[in-house]
């Protein structure tokens, strides 16, 4: 969330060159409640430049309007659809403060979306492996130079995906915010600071839902372990107990992320850590669970997605739902927690489908696994969605919504749309309240049942007594 602005200073003296400090501002909306790694590299790509940023986080600091009037240069960070929707209303309020300054957007988003953003007042974007074009373009731009940048869109000239491979600094994160400011890991009945760092980016992988391959097309990139090795022991030293691999897919290279996890034991024997990883990955590589779970891993994230044959196969996911059950089991029998993520509402999602991974995460022991926002989240179609060439979807496509950054589309039962706005509005409003998420569960099952005209769970089963959640998470709910 943006909160609110600082107060005005009195006076300040805009930097004549972006070299001086604080002439660059680079500015986090979101990123899923930890500190923002997109600016911590960022930071260190210019600092090794030359230049010296300063960086603002909206999640939670205010908009500091000396640091705004101050730039030259702001690049918003939005590496994904929230981070863009709360990104395009910092730049207003920006733009508003700060008339001159050069706004850019980068990240995954910022590539997706560069021809809406570019028409719509920024002044160039900047979409997958990112940071090497914003050095380039943070150069060009001091020394005056209007000739184009490779992989950076400007008004009047889209380019396509940056895919070069980049030369990793370890990520600078002296200057943002403490990580006492951001999620943490709860287990067992205690909560512990969270760092956050990725051994890897892109995904060999071509998901039609997904975001990422329009932006890297099937490639992956690793992060050296040196790097992400330093990166770890800083935000250790900054008193991280619990690391999150912020992978794509921490098994796209599987090799390069067991000597990673390897690397993280033997210099903080103590340290947890989580991942995500594909079910088709998790059965491939089943072999590496127990030593994973020995090396730190309390629990992964997979996307499901769907437990419906049919969605995943509109949805090229690889998997079938009979490999859930077996990555279930694989992950259990390491010991380690299987957290599922959904795309609880598609075009192809039958009720019962929906009450099918209601009733499984009940009967699996999952209530406690799946953060009840998973149980809302709807099919985003962001532009250059691999879905929009899919025949099965088009009949289901009502338009381009401007203000969601995605297409429309309309279910062919009237019911799933209406339970889509239920459970969203059902869900917001237990967030926040504070409400049990397994209170929260139990109304969304029987409002399920409600509209599929079957009975509902006996009041004592309905509304079970609040309790500690039973597997670990962090406490920043998933959003996309």
């Amino acid at each position: 969330m943006i909160v609110a602005m600082s107060a005005q200073p009195s006076s300040i003296t805009s930097p004549r060159s972006l070299r001086e400090p604080g002439a660059i501002l680079l500015v986090s909306c979101y990123e899923l409640g930890h500190q923002p790694l997109a600016l911590a590299s960022a930071s260190a790509f210019l600092a090794r430049a030359g230049f010296a940023p300063a960086t603002l986080d909206l999640s939670v600091e205010p908009m500091d309007v000396s640091r705004v009037a101050r730039a030259r240069m702001i690049a918003i960070s939005v590496p994904m659809h929230t981070a863009l929707r709360l990104g395009m209303r910092a730049a207003a309020e920006m733009r508003a403060l700060n008339g001159d300054a050069h706004i850019a957007y980068v990240g995954l988003y910022a590539g997706l979306n560069a021809g809406w953003l570019l028409e719509r007042g920024a002044d160039s974007a900047i979409g997958s492996e990112w940071e090497g074009p914003l050095v380039a373009l943070t150069e060009a731009l001091d020394a005056g130079d209007a000739a184009p940048v490779v992989g950076v869109s400007v008004p009047g000239r889209i380019t396509g995906p940056h895919l070069a491979r980049l030369e990793f600094p370890v990520p600078a994160r002296d200057g943002l915010p403490a990580l006492e400011r951001y999620a943490r890991l709860a287990h067992d009945g205690a909560l512990a600071l969270t760092g956050y760092v990725e051994a890897s980016r892109g995904c060999r992988h071509t998901c039609r839902h997904c975001p990422i391959p329009p932006a890297y097309d099937g490639r992956f990139f690793a992060v050296p372990r040196e790097v992400v090795a330093k990166d770890v022991a800083q935000q250790v030293a900054a008193g991280a107990a619990h690391i999150t691999f912020g992978d794509p897919d921490f098994l796209n290279a599987p090799t390069h992320a067991l000597r990673v996890a390897r690397d993280l034991h033997a210099a903080h024997p103590s340290l947890t850590f989580d991942f995500t990883a594909k079910i088709e990955h998790v059965i491939e590589h089943a072999a590496l669970f127990p030593e994973l779970a020995r090396l730190g891993a309390l629990f992964m994230v997979s996307a499901v997605e769907s437990l419906s044959d049919t969605v995943l196969a509109h949805l090229a996911k690889g998997h079938t739902r009979a490999d859930v059950f077996q990555a279930l089991a694989i992950a259990r029998a390491a010991g380690i927690v299987l957290r599922p993520s959904l795309v609880a509402f598609t075009p192809w999602t039958t009720l019962d489908d929906y009450l099918d991974v209601l009733d499984t995460a009940e009967r699996e022991d999952l209530i406690d696994a799946i953060d009840p926002v998973q149980y809302t989240i709807r099919l985003l179609l962001p532009p250059g969605s691999l879905l929009l060439e899919h025949d099965a979807m088009r009949p289901h496509l009502t338009g381009f919504d401007v203000a969601a950054f995605g297409h429309r589309w309309a279910h062919p039962d009237p019911r799933m749309d209406a339970l889509h706005l239920e459970v969203t509005a059902l869900v917001a409003g237990a967030t926040r309240a504070g409400e049990d998420p397994a209170v929260t569960f139990a109304r969304i099952r029987d409002r399920a049942r409600q509209i599929a005209g079957r009975s509902v769970a006996a009041a004592r089963d309905a509304t079970p007594a609040p309790r500690p959640f039973r597997a670990p998470r962090l406490t920043e709910p998933w959003f996309c």
